[in-house]
């Protein structure tokens, strides 16, 4: 299960734009354009909600969002966002508690998936991985390490405070797109933010 970002709600936009200034934003919102109109979309771990207005600039009606945060502040947050002629769902849970009466077209996962470990990874993998139709797109922005150093001192730090903060298990970065290629998804287009600390990734699920 993925950490719980509560104690974090009030003030984690501040600190990213901080620490990270549009970098974060940026790179969430780079493959926007390309979700589909009149789409499903699923938003897993989207925080605040900031990425709702965002979506809602490339399509301001015909989308049907569901928006998955297991922080109740966060999504409290997220419910006061303007979605337009969007219809939302917001469902205030862990994903692995998530079903869908239907597929969707567009899953979004906004670094979410460094919340896991390696092993515990797969079986979250996979149950997404059910919620999304053939053929259909996976937005996936994570951070990764490149073998600079101020990179793996950022994120050990980042770790360990919301560690202490919300309870994320994890102490280093999972293999994320080794989950995709076991699934069979292939990666589209990608591209890196800050210094390569941060990849945002278009993968399609085969037919």
């Amino acid at each position: 299960m993925s950490a719980n970002y509560d104690n974090s709600a009030a003030f984690y936009d501040r600190l990213s734009k901080l620490v990270f200034g549009n970098a974060l934003i940026n790179a969430q919102k780079y493959f926007l354009p390309q979700i589909p109109a009149n789409s499903r979309v699923l938003i897993i771990g989207g925080g605040t909600g900031w990425i709702l207005e965002e979506v809602t600039k490339v399509h301001s009606s015909g989308l049907h969002i569901i928006y998955v945060e297991l922080s109740a502040k966060m999504t409290a947050l997220s419910r006061k966002r303007s979605v337009g002629n969007n219809a939302v769902k917001f469902i205030n849970r862990a994903i692995e508690d998530v079903y869908l009466e239907q597929p969707v077209d567009v899953i979004i996962t906004p670094f979410l998936m460094d919340n896991y470990k390696d092993d515990a990874l797969p079986a979250t993998f996979k149950h997404i991985d059910k919620l999304l139709k053939p053929n259909g797109i996976w937005l996936n922005t994570d951070f990764r390490l490149t073998g600079k150093w101020w990179q793996f001192l950022l994120l050990k730090s980042m770790l360990i405070f919301f560690k202490i903060l919300c309870g994320v298990q994890n102490w280093r970065l999972p293999n994320v797109d080794k989950q995709f290629s076991l699934l069979g998804y292939a990666r589209k287009d990608q591209k890196s933010f800050y210094g390569d600390f941060v990849m945002t990734r278009l993968y399609k699920k085969p037919k």
